[in-house]
């Protein structure tokens, strides 16, 4: 597990380095903090614009790095190491930052996407309501047309970033038509009139993390604000554009199980109990071997993934193989682990205890397991 990726080049080595002593230096001293404030300092986002960690694979006309998803996998893998799920950089860079570069217009790209690569604005996308769930096809927030302005009425929920945001992406139906038919995607600026922010939810896990409820009461916006050439597209971006959400899950999930398994192996040599290190029961040297085992395969799994997707090769029925396999197996794995730290793996203040309730949402968002195992028998 110590074997570089195929996809990790020299260049990449020197980003983990510097990402790794980010995480190391601005979060982790702080988890137990944003924990209990329930979002991140404002002012990380821009010690990670500084320092060049934001929209890493964003092309540099745009003020991003110029790199790849594997820069941004990068950070994703070094936040999951420190054990973090606080900051929203992976969908504030890997997704919102996308959405914007794939299907903004040249006025929309140039006014947003280096600010999001400064820290000075942070990105989150509204597609979730209280009564959708998975289903975005029926979605209820409408944007109805008004002159040369869209006015929004609607609300959403368990928006990642919500609480910080300044700039969303509203999932949204410009027509009456039922089902994908007419549902569009809008840009809304934080400050703008009728947008309100509701409670940071209280979730299990992620707790760190301002998961909030967002809702627009008559909000205009200029038409200028869809995102694409023209309106309805909003279904076929999102299908285009989840793929990635979903690799980002599979990355994390990976790295998750990778943090979990060095922790319970130092954990379990340095602890004693009747007599010897609990490294020494041959229960233990099995639970471990498995998650090893299971850690080693989702590795290759996802790095072959990644390797894909660099190369414009990741179909989508593969990727929703790595999405619900790696999330399935980075709970059984954090649950292994944690059952081998005895009451101390119970307790907030281990990292493994965070770990699991932490990964237990990847197995829900960015389409539940159970969509995901739809998409890939429609392939069989």
């Amino acid at each position: 597990m110590t074997d570089r990726s195929a996809w990790e080049t020299d260049e990449l080595a020197a980003l983990r380095d510097l990402s790794r002593s980010f995480c190391e230096k601005e979060i982790k001293p702080n988890i137990e903090r944003f924990i209990d404030q329930h979002h991140v300092d404002r002012e990380l986002w821009n010690k990670a614009g500084e320092l060049g960690l934001l929209c890493m694979s964003i092309p540099e006309e745009y003020g991003g790095g110029g790199g790849t998803f594997a820069h941004e996998a990068v950070l994703i893998e070094e936040q999951a190491r420190i054990a973090d799920s606080s900051w929203g950089a992976s969908l504030h860079n890997g997704i919102v930052a996308h959405y914007l570069l794939a299907y903004g217009s040249e006025e929309q790209k140039q006014t947003w996407l280096p600010k999001m690569a400064s820290g000075e604005v942070v990105g989150a996308i509204a597609m979730t309501e209280p009564g959708t769930g998975s289903d975005l096809q029926n979605v209820k927030t409408k944007a109805s047309r008004q002159g040369d302005e869209y006015v929004i009425d609607g609300s959403k929920t368990f928006i990642t970033n919500g609480g910080q945001a300044d700039l969303i992406i509203v999932v949204a139906k410009t027509d009456v038509g039922e089902g994908a038919k007419g549902i569009s995607l809008i840009l809304v600026e934080a400050e703008r009139e009728g947008f309100r922010r509701g409670r940071v939810l209280d979730k299990v896990g992620q707790r760190g993390q301002d998961t909030s409820e967002l809702f627009f009461d008559g909000v205009r916006v200029p038409t200028s604000n869809l995102l694409g050439a023209e309106e309805g597209q909003g279904f076929i971006q999102l299908m285009q554009q989840l793929p990635q959400e979903r690799l980002i899950i599979a990355v994390a999930s990976v790295a998750g199980m990778e943090a979990a398994v060095a922790q319970t192996l130092e954990y379990t040599k340095d602890r004693t109990a009747f007599g010897r290190p609990i490294f020494g029961f041959q229960n233990t040297k099995f639970k471990l071997a498995e998650a090893a085992t299971e850690t080693r395969i989702a590795r290759v799994f996802v790095d072959d993934c990644i390797v894909k997707h660099l190369d414009g090769r990741l179909d989508i029925p593969t990727v929703a193989m790595a999405k619900w396999w790696t999330s399935d197996r980075a709970m059984v794995v954090a649950d292994e682990c944690l059952q081998l730290f005895g009451g101390y793996g119970y307790m907030n203040e281990y990292p493994i205890a965070r770990m699991w309730a932490d990964n237990r949402v990847q197995k829900i968002y960015a389409g539940t397991n159970e969509i995901m195992k739809e998409i890939i028998a429609r392939s069989l």
